[in-house]
């Protein structure tokens, strides 16, 4: 790739990085999320081109055979350039890939970044395939197959649905603002895991539960709002909880959960009834960020404790934030994944 062409890839993600991802930015042009959706699969798992920006995001927590905890990362990004179609070089998407494993003493992170429109990463609904070169996503949505690598590690994994997807806010329509600002969002939490972690130390078979968002929108933040903090918790008791509390300028924070039964259940929770307060934090890549906290939804009485199993989970990517395996211990124990965006 020459240099014009990364100034042109790259500038796009400096623009994103303006109020995470600058997605409080106005999205002239794009389509726009709205109420009483209609989901359509699997033509829904594959792109959404009419909208600015779209995720395939999976997080999951997985044991070695001698109990070590460890936790991986899978993700490919989307953003249009503009509301338009276009072919090879003139194709307006921009990919992002987002790979990693952290250990209880090492965090490993790699990046692949992609013009759309020449095969060089992309996604298909039927049949599914999410890739970004030699990075792969794909399978039936009842099983799927998983590799990436990097400079230091690598892994291949085989994941199966144990249960049903999973639609966030009012029927997958999850609104983000008091201004309204909202997103299409769904995920499959259900995911059990399986296959080996290349590490510098060798391979090591892996088992566990996975949790994949799919997520898309045009203007998903308000521009007084500056990076969020996302919990994916899965209790030992089969109950999962999804929430976030997005940050705001004003102080303040806008928060949404959804609980999930261990059937596949759902109820969602609006602004203010779950919350999540910083207990400790840890200086990692120069910032201090939050790796300890209390995460309360008094309707469902959880008052648990969540802790990384790694401060320095950092991601040290175009795009930079802390993205990490978590432990639950209080009212409810268990397992899950943290992310935290806007600690600049």
């Amino acid at each position: 790739m020459n240099a014009k062409v990364l100034i042109v890839c790259l500038l796009p993600l400096q623009a994103m990085a303006q109020g995470f991802a600058g997605l409080g930015t106005d999205a002239e042009g794009f389509a726009v999320p709205q109420t009483n959706p209609t989901f359509n699969f699997p033509a829904d798992h594959g792109p959404h081109p009419d909208y600015r920006i779209e995720w395939w995001y999976l997080t999951a927590n997985l044991t070695a055979e001698d109990g070590t905890p460890y936790g991986l990362q899978w993700t490919l990004f989307r953003s249009a350039l503009a509301p338009e179609q276009g072919d090879g070089w003139q194709a307006p998407q921009l990919w992002m890939g987002h790979a990693g494993v952290t250990t209880p003493d090492t965090h490993y992170v790699t990046e692949r970044l992609a013009r759309g429109g020449i095969g060089q990463a992309g996604v298909t609904a039927d049949p599914f395939e999410a890739w970004i070169d030699d990075w792969t996503l794909q399978g039936d949505w009842t099983t799927l197959q998983m590799t990436a690598s990097g400079p230091d590690f690598a892994y291949d994994m085989t994941l199966t649905a144990q249960g049903p997807l999973i639609f966030h806010g009012d029927a997958g329509y999850s609104v983000k603002s008091a201004a309204g600002q909202a997103s299409y969002y769904y995920s499959q939490p259900f995911f059990a895991i399986e296959g080996t972690l290349q590490l510098p130390n060798g391979d090591i078979p892996v088992t566990g539960h996975a949790w994949l968002d799919r997520e898309w929108s045009s203007q998903p933040l308000s521009d007084n709002q500056t990076g969020w903090d996302w919990f994916s918790l899965s209790f030992d008791d089969g109950n999962k909880l999804m929430g976030f509390r997005l940050q705001q300028t004003d102080g303040n924070n806008y928060t949404s959960a959804t609980w999930i039964t261990p059937d596949g259940q759902t109820t969602a929770y609006p602004d203010g009834a779950f919350s999540a307060t910083p207990l400790d934090t840890h200086n990692t890549a120069g910032r201090d960020v939050p790796i300890r906290w209390q995460v309360q939804l008094s309707a469902k009485d959880v008052n648990v404790t969540v802790e990384a199993i790694n401060a320095d989970a950092w991601m040290a990517t175009s795009i930079p934030y802390w993205e990490g395996p978590v432990t639950v211990t209080g009212s409810h124990t268990g397992q899950g994944y943290l992310e935290m965006t806007g600690y600049e």
